[in-house]
């Protein structure tokens, strides 16, 4: 497994890709909300690719959040057939040393539902009190310390 820190547009275009056959095919979430102004160059944020021999098949970004050295973790995607093969974890040690090199404290990210055991096998725990929706999908505020 490849993982690469995103600095072209080629390899923006390839997480923007995976991103749409998870988000937007998969799970109906709406192109026009899942796609930002972070989304806008290789720069506007810190974007990480996975690639499984050579092939696309993961991805995440982070952007510094409101409160201060905090990292928010974003756009966790896995294409299906690459589940379960360590890549979103790995995806998710790349964005935790990014951050960290940046400076960044601790992290937070709002998991899907579904996908809270994951996040927790990493060290991550639920802040928010209940569950709350976001473009139609059940999600669950979590934290961790870098």
């Amino acid at each position: 497994m490849e993982i690469v820190v995103v600095k072209t547009e080629s390899e923006l275009k390839e997480c923007l890709a995976i991103r749409r056959k998870v988000f937007n095919e998969e799970q109906q979430v709406p192109a026009d909300i899942e796609v930002d102004d972070y989304d806008a160059s290789p720069v506007a944020c810190a974007h990480i690719l996975a690639r499984v021999d050579g092939v696309p098949a993961g991805c995440g970004r982070w952007i510094p959040y409101k409160e201060p050295n905090i990292a928010k973790i974003q756009r966790i995607a896995v294409l299906p057939e690459f589940r379960g093969c360590g890549v979103g974890a790995r995806v998710m040690e790349a964005l935790e040393m990014s951050a960290r090199q940046a400076g960044m404290t601790g992290c937070i990210l709002d998991s899907q539902c579904h996908a809270e055991p994951f996040y927790r096998r990493l060290g991550y725990r639920a802040v928010s009190e209940e569950p709350f929706e976001e473009a139609g999908i059940m999600h669950v505020r979590m934290s961790k310390a870098l």
